[in-house]
């Protein structure tokens, strides 16, 4: 178990561990870090507490103090620099013509850089405007490009489930997301129906991917030849969730028979694995 600190750079951004470096936090207070990124103040979402060790991403960053008044109003003050800065830049990207969609202007915590992140459909050769830029606000200028994903979590907004981005929220990187999975979970492949505001797969189709990947294996597929109390036959239908089994039994004249998966030993595999989403799909 490691001692650790958990800090929040945005209200409603992805939590980060931190070493409180002997020094005690409390929840809801601001904290100065040391980040990947360089000197930073985030809000503590939670303070001192022990986490399992491989939950932490090494190296651990410290943390360095307590934010003081003076960190606090210094914080505010970029707020506001940062929101001028993005106006500015977006009157010298339409000057230079580029084909460029500014998301966000944020200063570091001590000023010493300023990043613009923006989106592009290609890449873009902004080296004339980084120096424009500089010459307008003296201090060291960086311009990240970055995709509709990160858009997405910047930006924040609501999902189709009535919920705020989870990769806004909670989520600290991306996990990989197929067509796969969707086909696993029985879901319409509509994408309207299965992508996010980013247009992207949904992120919360991998949530439960591990818990279907283990249902599938073991769960007899549609076309598989089973043996039930009932007789030999071949399953029609499946519910991977519950686990129940439509299977089609000649010796009854070919009638449907819902069953278990428990309750069959299978003789021969079938090839299609879709199966069904409710439990409202399996006739009685």
């Amino acid at each position: 178990m490691t001692q650790v600190i958990s800090v929040r750079f945005k209200a409603d951004g992805a939590d980060y561990y931190f070493d409180p470096d002997g020094k005690v936090y409390k929840t809801g207070s601001l904290a100065v870090v040391e980040t990947a990124q360089g000197i930073e103040c985030g809000t503590v979402s939670e303070g001192n507490h022990s986490v399992e060790d491989d939950k932490i991403v090494q190296p651990l960053k410290k943390a360095l103090r307590n934010a003081t008044e003076k960190d606090i109003k210094k914080v505010e003050e970029n707020k506001e620099k940062a929101k001028d800065a993005f106006k500015i830049c977006e009157e010298k990207v339409l000057a230079h013509a580029l084909d460029m969609k500014l998301i966000e202007a944020q200063y570091s915590f001590d000023g010493s850089k300023l990043i613009f992140f923006f989106t592009s459909d290609g890449r873009v050769d902004f080296r004339e405007l980084v120096k424009d830029l500089a010459a307008t606000f003296h201090t060291r200028i960086e311009l990240r490009q970055i995709g509709v994903r990160d858009e997405a979590r910047m930006l924040g907004g609501i999902g189709i489930c009535g919920q705020p981005f989870c990769c806004s929220r909670f989520l600290n990187g991306f996990q990989p997301v197929s067509i796969k999975m969707a086909k696993e979970q029985g879901l319409s492949l509509n994408p309207t129906k299965i992508s996010g505001s980013c247009g992207r797969l949904m992120c919360c189709l991998k949530y439960e991917q591990d818990a279907y990947e283990y249902l599938l294996k073991k769960t007899p597929s549609v076309g598989s030849v089973v043996k039930t109390e009932a007789g030999t036959g071949v399953v029609v239908d499946v519910n991977v969730i519950t686990g129940n089994l439509i299977v089609k039994i000649d010796e009854n004249d070919g009638l449907p028979f819902k069953t278990h998966r428990d309750r069959v030993t299978v003789l021969s595999k079938g090839k299609n694995k879709k199966p069904i989403k409710s439990e409202e799909e399996i006739q009685e």
